[in-house]
């Protein structure tokens, strides 16, 4: 399986987890706040500290977004762009992000696909302190409580990485059982997520959110991502019993390369290790 060497050396436990309390909900973010705050409020009003969201079609402006890139100084196996600052509303296509804390404040992970004012397709990694919401747009999001995403420093590839953490409960009324994951480098994502829920006698399990990057990708539909860097979306993820009645991980993605190049479809099983981090929340179905 293809790997990146990263800086610092492997922790034993390949998946970081936590179990939780969760809930699927929905909510409009307000324009003109911050992206940041508007999220924070939509998970507050529902009694949740932090959680997962994905959305669609947004509007989002002023906007400031980087892009994977080569690392220039060789300290990091890849690294971001330049701040892009589109100028005008960027209309998303597709997203995802983890809400958490960093430094003991409120901060989101975020990645997109996005069409820019002026027509450029593009995606990338949205920067919280640069980001608002022009217009209203809807978002599902699954809300966690027992556990927080928490950027802290991380040795192997050298950067300060959202991983849930035990936290107080909020008492925010939940309905499922959930777990919040964090998946280290150079493991294929389906294969790890299989072996978890195998470990588990978790038999169907649906993913919400999904932010992280691959080494590049392989897709079932035949598309091949070949730059290594990626930025990555999950726009659907399920596990469950394949038809040889094995549980086998569905991932559905859309992932913008350090080239520029923009990729969306199912990921092939057993070919898609983890670059740097993957961040998600799995709702136990069964």
């Amino acid at each position: 399986m293809r790997s990146i060497k990263q800086p610092g050396a492997p922790v034993t436990e390949r998946i970081q987890w936590v179990e939780a309390r969760g809930r699927a909900f929905s909510f409009t973010l307000q324009a003109g706040l911050p992206l940041l705050e508007a999220a924070r409020r939509g998970f507050a009003a529902e009694g949740f500290a932090g959680g997962v969201l994905n959305f669609t079609s947004g509007a989002l402006g002023p906007f400031g977004y980087v892009m994977p890139a080569l690392s220039k100084t060789g300290e990091n196996a890849a690294f971001y762009s330049d701040t892009y600052r589109p100028a005008g509303v960027t209309r998303t296509r597709l997203g995802s992000m983890t809400l958490g804390s960093r430094d003991g404040a409120p901060f989101f992970h975020c990645h997109g696909l996005w069409t820019e004012a002026d027509g450029k397709a593009s995606g990338g990694h949205v920067l919280p302190d640069e980001t608002v919401v022009a217009e209203p747009f809807e978002v599902q999001a699954f809300g966690i409580d027992g556990a927080m995403f928490t950027a802290e420093p991380d040795g192997e590839t050298n950067f300060k990485l959202f991983g849930p953490v035990v936290s107080a409960s909020t008492g925010a009324r939940t309905t499922s059982r959930a777990f919040a994951l964090r998946l280290r480098p150079n493991q294929d994502f389906a294969g790890c997520l299989e072996a978890f829920c195998r470990a588990r006698g978790i038999a169907r399990a649906k993913i919400h959110g999904g932010v992280g990057s691959t080494v590049g990708a392989r897709f079932s539909h035949g598309g091949v991502t070949e730059p290594f860097a990626t930025e990555l979306a999950i726009t659907a993820g399920t596990i469950g019993p394949g038809t040889s009645g094995v549980l086998e991980a569905v991932l559905d993605v859309a992932l913008i390369d350090y080239t520029g190049g923009l990729a969306e479809g199912r990921l092939v099983r057993g070919d898609n290790p983890v670059l740097m981090t993957m961040e998600l929340v799995l709702e136990v179905l069964a």
